[in-house]
Parts: structure tokens; sequence; C-alpha cells
């Protein structure tokens, strides 16, 4: 039951917060089972080195994020090469 901002279930109030935390939490657990918890943290180092990349274009290093960013491709690749290496 919905009242206000603010839900209503068997007598305790949870934030909508609370809730999307939890099927985001759900869903990650999902992603890993799939993808496995090694692959799990390649891709967010890729994804940090895309966001450091992208904060030194926007601040004027544009010669370094350059640099960073030829990181990304080169893990995805690494990763695709340990995945088909058989």
């Amino acid at each position: 039951m919905r009242i206000g901002h603010k839900f209503i279930l068997q007598g305790q109030e949870l934030f909508p917060n609370f809730i999307l935390a939890l099927y985001i939490l759900r869903m990650l657990k999902n992603f890993i089972g799939k993808v496995g918890a090694m692959s799990f943290i390649l891709l967010l180092v890729v994804l940090s080195i895309i966001v450091v990349s992208e904060y030194l274009f926007l601040t004027g290093n544009k010669l370094e994020a350059i640099f960073i960013a030829f990181w990304a491709p080169t893990i995805l690749g690494f990763m695709n090469f340990l995945k088909y290496r058989k």
C-alpha cells in the first residue's frame, strides 16, 4: 500500500529508495551469476577507466585522457582472448 511518498508493508514503512536498492542488488547478483565475478570486476575497471578518461579530457588534459582511454578496449580484448582461448 502506498501512502504519500512512503510504502507501508506489514506495518513497516519502507522507502521507495530501499526497495529500489534491493531490486538493483538482485539484478547485480543475477548479472554476476551470468558473466562471472572476474568478468564483472573487469567490466567495472573498464567503466572506471572510461569515466576517468572523460574527466581528464573535459578538464583539458587531452593527451593523458587519450592514453588512459586506450586501456579500456585493451582490457576488453584481453577478456575476449581469455574467454575464447580453449
